[in-house]
């Protein structure tokens, strides 16, 4: 589907009723067809060559009444027998949020279906009474750079855990990094035990799929003079996560595909960004490992030693993100960044703390964090900073080891497991690193929003909206 700038005739005009208060210019055929139907500004109305979409008025102008609206009315539309449809846009703010519900509402993974959905819509014509053409156009550019890499995530999260091991992600990203003109490297396990990544190793010792480490990096074509900022982002890509020896039950099992969803993440947001063509320096690590069984598995009373040399006792193999990300993160402080972000399906306690639809923001810098959630919210995303306490660092305390993989107590296990990556980010980093918890919104098995049943490429349009912030810091 395209979204234009014209006021070309079209099959079909969408009539935006925000908090229940019909347009004023309606005819009294408009009205009495609306009546007729006891439409009342809520939903969906059709009326001849019309439909009217009701912004719901309990949440407008929450951010993502706008696009939620849009998104929900995509499936009805799709399926009547137009090639056009358009809307009116009042200001630029409105042309983004419905460019955004037309995108990302448009995506349904089908890739596995025999047969497909069929739609004959090709084609929404913005236009506006308010708005020059060429602003309204640089807005459309720019949300489907963004949405084209939410969609390009989502799909790779969805596909099957057979199909998308650690290589096929590494390959993916080396693929989409020729596509893009950024730098991929991707490394081995020889490389990783060059780096002494035990924690990361361990993880993956059982699987017959090896793992990889991926580092992309982009760096602007054409720099200003000034110093331009240096963001590292650090994703977890566990394309599979069995539990290990410590078995997740089987009905926990279903959807760990999605545990790759941060790497998948970080893979987006490198493409947004170069898309964008940012005047920033962004590095994206990605840790791509399964976490399987077998007689070589890493076990509980294993004791591992990180890249950084802090030893770890290992409790439980379900605990194996946080592994994986702590020599990643060990490895990203060396590029010594100005901000150190990582993504991660980490704990159910932050979907128990926050629900299925917010991110959990932690660090040591209350003050970024509470930055990250401002702009998250401008971007669409919700999310909520959940407190760093000095009481829980006791919680992962070892006898046998430096730091315990679990905390003693399954309380605040969300805070302690951020707390616990913190300690293998470089000590001068602490206060420009955010750890993101996107366990509750990166999967979700019920249609929410601009997100269809299955993968939301969680953290996306926050992150590139952070970055974008940092530029003009």
């Amino acid at each position: 589907m395209k979204i234009l700038t014209n006021d070309k005739k079209s099959d079909l005009e969408i009539v935006l009723v925000f908090n229940k208060k019909l347009p004023k210019n309606l005819t009294k055929t408009q009205k009495d067809a609306l009546a007729l139907r006891d439409y009342k500004g809520e939903g969906v109305c059709f009326i001849g060559e019309q439909i009217f979409i009701g912004v719901d008025s309990y949440n407008y102008p929450f951010p993502n009444a706008l696009r939620d609206a849009i998104a929900n009315a995509i499936p009805t539309i799709k399926k009547l027998n137009i090639a056009t449809a358009s809307i009116c846009i009042e200001d630029l703010q409105s042309a983004k949020e419905v460019c955004e519900g037309l995108f990302l509402g448009d995506y349904s993974f089908e890739t596995y279906k025999s047969k497909k959905s069929q739609s004959k819509l090709k084609t929404i014509y913005l236009h506006s009474k308010t708005i020059e053409s060429r602003a309204l156009q640089a807005v459309i550019t720019e949300v489907e750079h963004i949405c084209i890499s939410i969609n390009a995530v989502r799909e790779i999260i969805n596909t099957p855990p057979a199909i998308a091991t650690p290589e096929y992600v590494a390959n993916m990203a080396t693929k989409k990094a020729k596509e893009l003109g950024i730098t991929c490297m991707v490394y081995e396990q020889k490389f990783l035990e060059k780096e002494k990544m035990g924690a990361f190793l361990a993880v993956a010792k059982a699987s017959s799929n090896a793992p990889y480490l991926v580092h992309l990096t982009y760096k602007p074509k054409n720099a200003s003079g000034k110093k331009i900022p240096k963001i590292a982002l650090v994703g977890k890509g566990l394309t599979y996560d069995s539990g290990g020896l410590s078995l997740k039950p089987g009905d926990y099992m279903t959807t760990m595909k999605a545990d790759k969803s941060g790497a998948c993440a970080v893979l987006g947001i490198l493409e947004a960004v170069a898309r964008l063509e940012l005047n920033a320096e962004v590095h994206g690590i990605l840790g791509l490992a399964e976490n399987m069984i077998g007689g070589n598995a890493y076990k509980p009373d294993d004791i591992l030693i990180a890249r950084n040399k802090k030893s770890i006792e290992v409790r439980n193999t379900d605990a194996e993100g946080r592994l994986v990300l702590a020599d990643c993160l060990s490895y990203a402080s060396d590029l010594k960044p100005d901000f150190l972000l990582d993504i991660a399906t980490l704990t159910g306690a932050c979907v128990v703390a926050l629900g299925d639809y917010s991110i959990g923001v932690m660090g040591y810098n209350a003050k970024l964090a509470e930055s990250f959630n401002k702009i998250a919210f401008s971007a669409g995303e919700l999310s909520a900073t959940l407190p760093f306490n000095p009481y829980l660092r006791k919680l992962f305390n070892s006898d046998v080891a430096d730091l315990c993989n679990i905390p003693s107590s399954r309380y605040g296990s969300a805070i302690s497991a951020g707390m616990f990556l913190g300690e293998f980010v470089a000590q001068e980093l602490q206060q420009k690193w955010l750890h993101l918890d996107i366990a509750g919104p990166a999967y979700v098995e019920k249609a929410w929003g601009v997100n269809p049943f299955g993968a939301t490429g969680a953290s996306v349009r926050s992150i590139v909206e952070f970055i974008k912030h940092k530029i003009k810091d």
